[in-house]
């Protein structure tokens, strides 16, 4: 496993922090080169610091389609990309607030579309694609109808670019609730209540990892027999 990225070129849309940098990390392990993205400079420098000579990145807001155009534009080809970067608000089906309610879409699903859209011309034909959903999808909790809806929108994406991208491959990975960086920054009261709620609906009992997910990406990356697969990383949450 130590060379299976050798020679090849992963983007991650999302890329310097949480699942995606701990993505990239793999991918410079074992052998390979990464193109890295995420809004905040900040974090880019600390992360390609992190990540060595072996990475290159740009910041990116996702949720800006000529922006993600300019963050492809200068690769020459890539071998896999892999699109968690989101930033999305949650609201009620019974919410008035517009931007809230669309934000999951805004900011989650059509980053994504677009992220593959301007990828394309980049993309090995013999690569993939990993899109980002959750748990919601199949398993929607009270209160996240557009959330939920989001997630499920974009496994089908998924489902749907495996046919129309073929040969290239297409699959989408679904985390449960995930110790990181991003449940860190939030207040510990509320952080804990929503890892023990999680908890409790799961079949492993607990909340995941940012590297158990970074490890199912990867595989998806690399068994070149999965395509419009959605993987579930989700401690079993989707069959309670």
């Amino acid at each position: 496993m130590s060379n299976t990225f050798s020679q090849q070129r992963v983007a991650i849309v999302g890329g310097t922090s949480g699942i995606g940098l701990a993505v990239a990390q793999r991918v410079v392990k074992q052998g390979g080169q990464v193109h890295v993205g995420g809004r905040s400079p900040q974090r880019l420098a600390a992360a390609l610091e992190q990540l060595g000579p072996a990475a290159t990145g740009a910041t990116v807001d996702s949720s800006d389609a000529d922006s993600l155009a300019r963050f492809f534009a200068p690769l020459p080809a890539i071998d896999h990309l892999f699109t968690p970067g989101a930033s999305y608000s949650v609201a009620p089906f019974g919410s008035e607030d517009v931007a809230q309610v669309e934000s999951p879409f805004r900011q989650k699903f059509w980053p994504q579309y677009w992220a593959v859209h301007h990828a394309l011309a980049k993309l090995s034909p013999s690569g993939s694609v990993v899109l980002m959903s959750g748990g919601a999808g199949a398993r929607p909790l009270p209160g996240v109808a557009s959330y939920a809806a989001c997630n499920s929108a974009i496994e089908g994406l998924g489902r749907a670019l495996a046919i129309d991208l073929a040969p290239r491959r297409v699959n989408t990975v679904s985390p449960g609730t995930i110790d990181s960086p991003l449940w860190r920054g939030r207040p510990a009261a509320a952080r804990e209540a929503a890892y023990a709620g999680f908890a409790a609906i799961s079949t492993l009992g607990r909340v995941g990892t940012v590297e158990e997910v970074a490890d199912a990406v990867v595989f998806l990356m690399g068994n070149g027999f999965m395509s419009g697969t959605t993987l579930f990383a989700d401690g079993g949450y989707t069959l309670r």
